[in-house]
């Protein structure tokens, strides 16, 4: 049975860990003792949560950089106005940075709540701003804990071209340190040739 720490169980059920603890003191809860740590067990989580699927939604938005922080308000307020009404709540998840990171906070928020059974869809305004590979893969995975994604075609929220630029570079940095060691002369010429390559065109 999976357990959760005190940060990770309050952002699950939607509150703060000052009321965690208040509750584990009046025997609301229990938390088992790990060292210095208080753990709730899962069934314990899902016994506060109930059984029965929440009637909420999650929008999702994601920018590359903080310069950024304008589009990522008008991704959320463009998701909201398409949501249908009949949600009772919606949670507002967002990140900054790139497609090819794996453990944003926000897409872990994302998964924590799927798995809590508190959302019932999760939208976004295109593919790339939940991931930029294996968006079918992401799909299945929500799919399979009940959630479903949907993807509104936000076409003015289409990553731009910088950020490609940058994750292209990321990719090829990873590949070619892989090969020859992140540090070595030869994986700097090779990216520096790419660079090249991009901005002279």
């Amino acid at each position: 049975m999976r357990g959760y720490k005190i940060g990770e169980a309050s952002r699950i059920l939607g509150v703060h860990p000052n009321t965690l603890r208040k509750w584990e003191k009046e025997g609301k809860v229990k938390a088992v003792r790990i060292g210095r740590d208080r753990v709730f067990l899962e069934e314990e989580i899902m016994r506060l949560l109930g059984k029965e699927r929440d009637n909420a939604v999650a929008v999702y938005a994601r920018v590359s950089s903080r310069d950024q922080n304008k589009d990522l308000q008008l991704q959320l307020e463009y998701l909201k106005q398409k949501l249908p009404e009949s949600y009772d709540k919606v949670y507002e998840i967002k990140d900054i940075g790139s497609g090819l990171n794996g453990k944003r906070k926000g897409l872990i928020k994302l998964i924590e709540l799927a798995r809590a059974k508190k959302i019932r869809a999760i939208y976004i305004t295109y593919p790339d701003r939940l991931t930029r590979f294996g968006y079918e893969a992401f799909k299945e995975f929500f799919k399979a804990l009940g959630v479903e994604v949907i993807e509104v075609n936000g076409r003015e929220f289409k990553e731009p071209q910088e950020e490609l630029v940058e994750d292209l570079i990321t990719i090829i940095t990873s590949f070619a340190g892989r090969l020859y060691g992140l540090r070595s002369h030869k994986t700097k010429k090779i990216v520096e040739k790419v660079k090249e390559e991009i901005y002279e065109r």
